[in-house]
């Protein structure tokens, strides 16, 4: 008998590693535990040494350079991915960006420029991603993105990404609504806080860690493993009939005013 979650045959795009700590690795390294082939990407050269050993060490079939500001290139991504496998069953959203400046001041204050890029990479480029797995995903699938409570809660130096994520959250819904009659399914993981470097970039996030740890109901902090064991259920059959759900994995977190 097959276990429950089992990816065995299934084909699937992690977009977001950006070392072993990353929430993308622990979400990659559960699609490979239960059996997927993997795609992955990483942001340019600088962060390629980073990436590398992670795919080698996960098995990743293709390994390609994704930044989804730079004109063409996940185009070239979603081209490579039909060329070589003529399919595809999932994928991972795992990025998000505002610039500095923006996302360490007030969200009154930040800039239009700021605000529209924020839109674009955490928010837009999923819808991005959707369009182009659409016609891959011939037999159905599974899109998956990375949320943060802080899209429903004023959570102090989250900021700018606040509001983008609550962007991201309602893309999602209507991701699941309109791709839902082809047997593609979206959800938007949400996890608790966990140290990773693009949480680093948020302001004091070291407290916020420390905080949840001491308030959350179960009194620990959720790990980039947790969320993928979350991931690979989701991307699995056994799941085939959720969609359109924002999910909490985070210790009990969301529960808490």
């Amino acid at each position: 008998m097959k276990p429950l979650v089992d990816l065995s045959g299934k084909k699937g795009l992690v977009v977001g590693i950006a070392n072993d700590h990353s929430i993308a690795t622990g979400c990659a390294r559960a699609f490979r535990q239960c059996g997927a082939s993997l795609a992955a990407t990483y942001l340019n050269e600088k962060a390629r040494p980073f990436v590398e050993p992670v795919a080698q060490e996960l098995g990743v079939e293709i390994l390609a350079p994704c930044d989804v500001r730079e004109p063409g290139q996940l185009e070239s991504l979603f081209a490579q991915i039909r060329q070589e496998w003529g399919r595809l069953d999932f994928l991972l959203h795992s990025i998000a960006f505002a610039p500095r400046e923006d996302l360490h001041g007030r969200v009154v204050d930040s800039s239009a420029e700021g605000f529209a890029i924020a839109m674009d990479v955490s928010c837009h480029s999923f819808l991005r991603m959707a369009k182009l797995a659409e016609p891959l995903m011939t037999q159905g699938g599974t899109l998956l993105c990375v949320t943060f409570y802080g899209s429903e809660r004023v959570v102090e130096h989250y900021n700018l990404m606040g509001p983008v994520k609550a962007a991201l959250e309602s893309a999602t819904r209507y991701v699941a609504a309109e791709l839902g009659p082809k047997g593609i399914r979206a959800h938007a993981i949400s996890p608790g806080p966990i140290a990773t470097r693009a949480a680093s970039g948020i302001s004091r996030f070291d407290e916020l860690i420390e905080r949840a740890s001491q308030s959350v109901p179960e009194r620990s902090l959720v790990s980039i493993d947790d969320v993928g064991a979350l991931a690979a259920f989701l991307a699995s059959d056994a799941a085939k009939r959720i969609t359109g759900t924002i999910v909490p994995v985070d210790g009990g977190q969301h529960l808490i005013a």
